[in-house]
């Protein structure tokens, strides 16, 4: 051990005396912590601590802390501790070290579970209070601005919006052909491997077309357009918004949902339908392969189902749904990217939540429909 800092022990009765040496600094904090642990044990009967410190040439806050430290535990051993002879000069370092951790820890109450259970339910039907506000204002101010563009038709972005419907709409033709017609194949092997056991194979027909036409065709398609275009959408908006395009429009008098979200909006809704017409003859164009490769069914039989199976109202509601579904899911994906604040975190979250939320609620929208039109007869 280091001999330029030492630590004297004298005990006499209750009474026990410390009196620290030489240099008490950082330097010799491994010395210094060594000789502490080794006093502990020696004062631990004791009911009266006095500290000398006259002996002390150096003391820096390390040194004055490993002694508070000790005084500490021994106070809270019912000890009573007094420091004796403290230079004057060392006297402001005390008082410091003094102040540091003095507030005192709260153990965390122990709440009830059904407490917290009905807590954590408050606050998310706060949560989706104010999600469901935030789409209700997105909607009022796209209704505003199509007021005003409906007003003055010449202010409409026109070719914004045409170069929007090719991204979501032309482009995404292929990709949305290819999954769709992948469901209807798997929609029909799926149903002739079942209906076979019952000798049903012909009802195939009226399962993949009304399933297609009414349900998945537009289900589907407004799911990857919600991952695909509502995802762009809200980037698009979001880099905007970190870069501060969208103050630098509003200082220039534009009005941003106006200008960045009426196009894509409209984009959306009118491409969504095309897309679901496509992937629904795509899917019955799979689902009628798989009959024939694989069921045996002739294309001309499969036809000939279909006409009876199918009729037009089942077309219709496929459609009626589409561009309700292009709305919500544009309405998320751009009140999502308002929302973006100034770091890619935030882009990257904000993006997520575009996604899954669109999809949740093009879902929701989903299953009303099938219970509107179950209710008035379609």
């Amino acid at each position: 051990m280091n001999t330029d800092s030492t630590l004297h022990c004298t005990i006499a009765g209750d009474l026990v005396r410390l009196a620290p040496v030489g240099v008490w600094t950082a330097a010799h904090s491994e010395a210094l912590e060594q000789r502490l642990a080794a006093i502990i044990p020696q004062i631990s009967t004791a009911r009266e601590l006095a500290i000398d410190m006259a002996g002390v040439r150096e003391l820096d806050t390390l040194g004055a802390w490993l002694l508070e430290r000790l005084a500490r535990g021994c106070i809270a051993r019912k000890m009573r501790v007094q420091f004796l002879q403290l230079p004057e000069r060392y006297r402001g370092l005390f008082d410091q070290v003094g102040r540091v951790n003095r507030r005192t820890v709260q153990r965390p109450v122990s709440k009830n579970k059904l407490l917290l259970g009905l807590e954590r339910i408050g606050r998310y039907t706060f949560a989706l209070q104010a999600e469901f506000v935030t789409f209700l204002e997105m909607l009022a101010a796209l209704s505003f601005a199509l007021v005003r563009v409906l007003g003055r038709p010449r202010t409409f972005r026109i070719t914004s919006a045409a170069y929007h419907l090719y991204r979501v709409g032309w482009q995404a033709i292929p990709i949305m052909v290819l999954i769709t017609f992948l469901i209807g194949c798997i929609v029909a092997q799926q149903g002739i491997f079942h209906f076979r056991k019952f000798d049903a194979d012909a009802y195939v027909v009226d399962m993949v077309g009304i399933l297609v036409l009414r349900e998945l065709g537009v289900l589907i398609v407004s799911i990857m357009v919600a991952g695909r275009s509502g995802s762009a959408y809200t980037a698009e908006l979001g880099s905007m918004k970190m870069r501060e395009e969208i103050d630098a429009l509003r200082m220039m008098g534009f009005d941003p949902v106006e200008v960045l979200i009426l196009p894509r909006a409209v984009a959306l809704i009118i491409a969504l339908p095309i897309l679901a017409f496509f992937g629904s003859m795509a899917a019955l164009f799979g689902g009628g392969l798989v009959a024939w490769l694989y069921g045996g069914m002739s294309p001309e039989i499969f036809i000939a189902r279909l006409r009876e199976a199918v009729s037009v109202t089942h077309f219709e509601v496929g459609m009626i749904k589409a561009p309700f579904m292009a709305l919500v899911i544009g309405l998320v994906a751009c009140s999502e990217g308002l929302r973006v604040k100034g770091s890619a975190e935030s882009l990257g979250l904000q993006t997520t939540n575009s996604v899954v939320k669109s999809i949740f609620l093009v879902i929701v929208l989903d299953g009303i429909f099938a219970v509107f039109f179950a209710s008035i007869g379609m």
